[in-house]
């Protein structure tokens, strides 16, 4: 069983002076106007459980208009039933403050007393259609959760690809000779390799759950997920070599430019590039597909995510929204919005949680009656 999200407090986040909402065990519906507050609620929840934002990089947007600091606390209950509070305090211009249990922690609480957390947000439809950059990221950090002994091989790619390229601004400074680069290949293939195996296994694992679901949320087409690395090496000697072999190309650009770090998660829909050729209804469909993928893998590992899908109907015809419903109905936690509950096909089911907001105030609805 994995940790779960029992209940959301917010204080002067966003436009919620003060709000207290507390979560269904599966699914819980958030609803309001455009404009209300249902995306920073969801927000909200991500902040609490992970300590930053889903949304931005400038993090002082989440303080409220007006108010010195944003407070946000979640209430989960471990796989033991063991109850847990989390708080994330953010002050502009101050450390961010985060507590486990009225202790202080370095980042992110540990994942036994928090469930990992996945999202839909319009905005997160980069992961289709946006630059590899963005595809990369979000595979590693699947894989992250997958195998968390093995999220220091990124980090250390980072670190060597970091240094390689600092050596190759000071050999096109005259300061150091080419075989400056020499450790830093050797770095970086011994850190790149392992990277590769991992996020080729992770595909692996995801690829066919991903078929699954496009087709069960209705891509008119067969879908497909692959990756694709930018280097064929298999073993360290053969990417070291690659990178010898490019060495003259990357101190004329100045940059390392072959790597990992140019590999490619592909999705394809009808043997074409999704994020190229798919309407934009799609590539929504795209990436809930691929969502809900990660959450099959998870639940196989005994770690199903809190899935935050924010304004996810919206240009889904009535049939994918039945779909839809039918997922969203499955194990785990399920927060979404929309701004009725008619729209979210199993609302009225027996055990979903309903959150009403308006104008930054969330309070308690009454389940609705099955139809």
């Amino acid at each position: 069983m994995a940790p779960r999200a029992v209940r959301l407090e917010l204080r002067d986040f966003r436009n919620y002076e003060r709000a207290e909402v507390d979560l269904g065990a599966g699914l819980t519906v958030v609803t309001g106007a455009n404009g209300a507050g249902k995306t920073n609620l969801l927000e909200g929840l991500y902040f609490a459980l992970t300590a930053r934002s889903c949304r931005t990089s400038v993090e002082r947007e989440v303080v409220r208009a007006g108010a010195r600091a944003a407070r946000a606390v979640v209430h989960t209950r471990d796989a033991d039933g063991r109850a847990h509070r989390l708080e994330v305090g953010f002050e502009p211009g101050e450390p961010k403050r985060t507590q486990l249990d009225g202790a202080a922690v370095d980042g992110p609480p540990p994942a036994v007393v928090r469930p990992l957390v996945s999202v839909f947000m319009p905005d997160r439809l980069a992961r289709i259609k946006g630059p590899p950059t963005a595809r990369r990221a979000h595979l590693d950090q699947l894989a992250g959760a997958l195998w968390p002994a093995r999220a220091a091989a990124r980090s250390a790619y980072a670190r060597a690809l970091a240094q390689r390229n600092a050596a190759i601004a000071r050999i096109r400074a005259g300061a150091a000779p080419p075989s400056l680069l020499d450790p830093w290949d050797a770095e970086l293939a011994r850190h790149g390799i392992e990277l590769m195996r991992t996020r080729q296994q992770t595909v692996e694992l995801l690829a066919p759950r991903f078929v699954a679901r496009a087709e069960e949320l209705g891509l008119p087409e067969p879908a497909r997920l692959a990756y694709a690395p930018r280097s064929l090496a298999q073993e360290e000697p053969a990417l070291r070599l690659e990178l010898r072999e490019r060495r003259d190309g990357d101190l004329a650009r100045g940059f390392t430019a072959h790597g990992p770090h140019r590999d490619e998660l592909a999705v394809w829909h009808a043997e074409r590039p999704l994020r190229a050729y798919g309407s934009q209804g799609q590539q929504r469909v795209g990436l809930l597909a691929l969502l809900f993928a990660e959450r099959d893998v998870l639940l196989e590992q005994g770690s199903a995510p809190v899935m935050l899908l924010d304004d996810v109907t919206s240009e889904l015809d009535g049939e994918r929204r039945e779909r839809l419903g039918e997922l969203i109905r499955g194990d785990g936690q399920v927060v979404i919005s929309a701004t009725e509950p008619t729209h979210i096909a199993g609302a009225g089911d027996s055990g979903a949680a309903h959150v009403n907001v308006d104008a930054g105030r969330a309070f308690a609805q009454p389940r609705l009656a099955a139809a």
